[in-house]
């Protein structure tokens, strides 16, 4: 399915009806609107573009290399303004609800949680005038497969993680250490403080940079917060996430702009630029039923309470990120396909 932020009509109409009734069928497409046609690999698209062209349809386009190409399409926005010595950008992937990061200052660039979307990330530096130095990750994904590993070989980046998820990869990672800071090789750049925040998983980092931004991976969301259930330890997790919520997390100042891994509701979390963002003080507030919790067994209830059943692929992604298994590319596509399930409410979505 293809959602955004703004609203549209969605009409799933067979190909073979366009092959056996093509001009009864497209009757069925709404005129006086554009028309874009979406398939899994974009021939049956053209196809159906030339029956609606031959009807006289205008404004018709499709996607060119079908539903992959929007899985793996990541939209660039400016997050602080452009008088600041550095830069910091937001990557939002929409079909997975998903978002990374990029910090650009005197030609480096810093990435956080990087897709797979790899030659963008690196072409995007290279516009900026930086060459990627750095890719950390907030912690082992299990949604999405991890483009870290596949910056790290083709640009020389330092790939910067916690052992307590990678301790047992193959992948070759330099691990950080709680409380470390992370500098641009020139001086006057941001800093990134390394924050150890487990309970999503062992290993979950947040990020602070330059005591303004706070990337929180999947621990802090806009609305909710990240499940601590994936590692099948459900209750033992929890108790994690909630000493890492009530003594590493909401001891932060209420000015630090959130800037999470995922997101659910366009409409409750991305502001008028369309970024998805809020300060610490407002997300406490939207998600008062969480943070307001001042007892670890009701907020372990809260948490069975409210978790769904994760999806069966994670497991296998889990194994990719981890270097344990290399599906080749157009297998990892289709694991990559669908919005994550990474949030311990039901507030939809992510």
């Amino acid at each position: 399915m293809i959602e955004g932020p703004s609203e549209f009509t969605m009409l799933n109409i067979p190909y073979f009806d366009f092959i056996d009734e093509p001009e009864a069928t497209a009757a069925r497409v709404p005129g006086g609107k554009p028309v874009r046609i979406v398939c899994a690999k974009e021939s049956s698209s053209q196809f159906v573009a030339d029956i609606l062209d031959g009807c006289g349809r205008k404004d018709i386009a499709w996607l060119e290399g079908g539903i992959n190409t929007w899985g793996n399409v990541l939209i660039p926005r400016r997050i602080n303004d452009e008088e600041e010595a550095y830069e910091v950008w937001q990557f939002n992937r929409p079909a997975k609800a998903s978002c990374g990061y990029g910090i650009v200052y005197e030609g480096e660039m810093f990435i956080f949680d990087p897709s797979r979307a790899t030659d963008f990330l690196i072409e995007f530096a290279a516009s900026r005038g930086a060459k990627v130095t750095h890719t950390f990750e907030t912690h082992l994904q299990a949604d999405y497969i991890s483009g870290s590993p596949t910056l790290a070989e083709e640009t020389g980046a330092t790939f910067v993680a916690h052992e307590g998820d990678y301790g047992a990869s193959l992948h070759d990672y330099r691990a950080l250490a709680d409380g470390e800071i992370f500098e641009f090789a020139k001086a006057g750049g941001p800093s990134v403080l390394c924050t150890h925040s487990p309970g999503h998983t062992p290993g979950s980092t947040t990020y602070i940079v330059d005591d303004k931004y706070m990337l929180s991976g999947d621990t802090v969301f806009i609305v909710s917060i990240g499940r601590p259930d994936l590692g099948k330890r459900v209750v033992e997790w929890a108790r994690t996430l909630y000493t890492t919520l009530k003594e590493r997390i909401t001891v932060l100042p209420d000015t630090l702009l959130v800037l999470p891994a995922h997101f659910t509701d366009w409409e409750r979390e991305a502001d008028e630029q369309l970024r998805i963002v809020n300060d610490f003080g407002t997300v406490k507030s939207l998600n008062e039923a969480i943070y307001g919790i001042e007892d670890e067994a009701e907020f372990v209830e809260y948490i069975k309470a409210n978790i769904r059943e994760q999806p069966e692929i994670y497991d296998q992604i889990r194994l990719v990120n981890a270097g344990r298994l290399t599906p080749d590319p157009k297998k990892q596509n289709v694991m990559d396909l669908g919005k994550n399930e990474c949030a311990a409410s039901g507030h939809g979505g992510a």
